[in-house]
């Protein structure tokens, strides 16, 4: 079958201060009509510069198409001008961005973005346009479509501003739809409608798919071609089947290694508790006039001392507020919550300054929790001397210290947040959390947007510290398979309210409520999983 495009050789650099980065180096790979090509492999690979250096979307300069060939339809993409390409962009090749929420304009009403390509490329009516732009927002399963084409991008949820954009990417009926990381930020849920309804469109349109991501259990349930790159270069490609059962290449393995194992053993804890929550209410009113919201709604649980709990749910149960309101960080409405039998709610500010050395969070996004004036040692720095933990003479050892433990050069310690990779900011924020010698640790989604080899290191990272430092553990997270891995029991959250709890394995094994039942059923990568277990 001939394929609906053909990259051979293609070969991308960018020419810098401080030499040339070679993003892509010689790859070549085809994608046929009804099925699905994935690139996967860790940020900085060039799986994203492959595609978009095909359409002229790499910034020149210092972005430049070094070489090779991408037949399209009898024509080479590489050698078609600015105009030519802007021809076939949107209606012979189109685009799903990861982010919806920067890749749509917030100024301009959906309809309105809806109907742009329709009128550019088909020189279609306004009229004419906006019916068709609402027949595909109701195809991509947006209710009311008519109403909502009036709407405005900050009025959609995160799953329905992605399917927006599927609908823009789908409404000039393109041959080729290349997918970015479309689901990394999603709920499993919502992950679980995007990929069935990429699939549902790609059926019923027979088109071609270009599926970028660096998780291997979406891609496991996807694709039908595999190409794997590292340092600009395919280090491996064929069938999923060969990818996943038969993979060649060290790189490969080691992506298929770092896949968190679903099985944990039941060690039984007989330690002491360390935290009880107990009718936790913590509920938000905008004004006196605007509806309240349950954020939290009389939630009650126990923690061990060492023990690690895992806290899951979609965007909008409640877990981010249970982890904040424990700490007080958000003051709960009413309920209790004691630390070693001290009832944190009725704390006043110098009682809880003290307690907090004794509690800690690590945040999702360590770009936006670290200072970017600040240097790592002073990042480090600050808790130690605020705590009186170290003096002036011993605070380079402490920082020094707090660097090993979280396997961060010692010699990198005077660079910025910006200067650090993800996996690295996030080991700063561990370890400005264990700075103080905590004794509960929360933490908030903290390996949700890295790659499957560095989440692996940052999760054995977070189980070393738990038995080092005999820490307790709130792990917060919509990755069921993240928190299979590292957590003793689950907790399973819905609109506010604890609707089952039980070890990891009876859990995930025996769910008995219909919403863990529902979130389990959405858990991608059962191909991939059941592979891991046949060992």
């Amino acid at each position: 079958m001939q394929p609906l495009l053909s990259v051979k050789d293609l070969r991308i650099h960018f020419h810098t201060r401080n030499g040339l980065v070679r993003a892509v180096d010689g790859i070549s790979y085809d994608v046929h009509a009804g099925k699905t090509t994935a690139i996967i492999g860790e940020s900085g690979s060039g799986k994203s510069v492959a595609c978009y250096g095909l359409l002229g979307l790499i910034p020149k300069p210092p972005g430049k198409v070094e070489g090779g060939t991408a037949d399209f339809g009898g024509k080479d993409l590489l050698q078609l001008s600015e105009a030519e390409l802007r021809k076939i962009r949107g209606r012979g090749i189109s685009i799903i961005f990861q982010d919806p929420m920067t890749s749509l304009n917030p100024y301009l009403r959906i309809g309105d973005q809806m109907i742009e390509p329709l009128q550019l490329h088909f020189g279609m009516k306004k009229a004419e346009a906006w019916k068709r732009a609402t027949a595909v927002l109701e195809e991509v399963g947006i209710r009311d479509a008519d109403r909502r084409m009036n709407s405005y991008p900050f009025e959609f949820s995160g799953g329905m501003r992605q399917r927006v954009v599927i609908a823009m990417a789908l409404i000039t009926e393109p041959e080729i739809i290349i997918a970015d990381e479309p689901t990394t930020a999603l709920d499993v849920t919502v992950q679980a409608q995007i990929l069935k309804l990429i699939a549902e469109l790609q059926r019923n349109h027979n088109i071609g798919v270009i599926f970028i991501s660096h998780d291997l259990s979406v891609i496991s349930d996807i694709a039908d071609d595999i190409c794997v790159m590292k340092n600009g270069e395919i280090v491996e490609q064929g069938s999923r089947q060969q990818i996943f059962e038969q993979a060649q290449h060290p790189y490969t393995k080691k992506l298929l290694d770092a896949v968190p194992d679903t099985h944990k053993d039941i060690v039984e804890n007989n330690d002491s508790e360390f935290l009880v929550v107990e009718n936790l209410c913590t509920h938000f009113s905008s004004s006196r006039r605007a509806p309240v919201v349950k954020a939290v709604d009389n939630v009650s649980f126990k923690i061990k001392r060492r023990e690690i709990v895992g806290l899951v749910g979609e965007s909008g149960s409640g877990k981010s507020t249970i982890g904040r309101s424990i700490l007080r960080l958000v003051d709960p409405t009413s309920g209790s919550v004691k630390i070693e039998g001290t009832e944190t709610t009725a704390l006043g500010y110098r009682d809880l300054k003290m307690l907090r050395r004794h509690m800690q969070m690590i945040f999702q996004d360590p770009y936006a929790s670290l200072n970017p004036r600040m240097s790592v040692y002073d990042t480090l720095a600050e808790p130690l001397l605020l705590h009186k933990i170290a003096t002036r003479k011993t605070l380079d050892s402490a920082v020094f210290e707090l660097m090993d433990s979280v396997e961060l050069a010692r010699e990198s310690v005077l660079r910025y947040p910006h200067e650090f990779s993800g996996g690295q900011r996030q080991r700063i924020a561990i370890g400005r959390a264990i700075a103080t010698k905590p004794k509960f640790i929360v933490a908030d989604e903290p390996v949700s947007a890295l790659d499957v080899t560095i989440q692996a290191q940052i999760l054995d990272l977070l189980l070393e510290l738990v038995d080092r430092y005999e820490l307790t553990m709130l792990f917060i997270s919509h990755d069921l398979a993240v928190v299979r891995y590292i957590a003793d029991r689950i907790l399973v959250m819905c609109q506010g309210e604890l609707v089952e709890s039980g070890h990891s394995d009876q859990v995930f094994d025996n769910p008995q409520h219909p919403y863990t039942q529902t979130l389990l059923k959405s858990v991608p990568g059962k191909y991939l999983h059941d592979e891991i277990a046949a060992g």
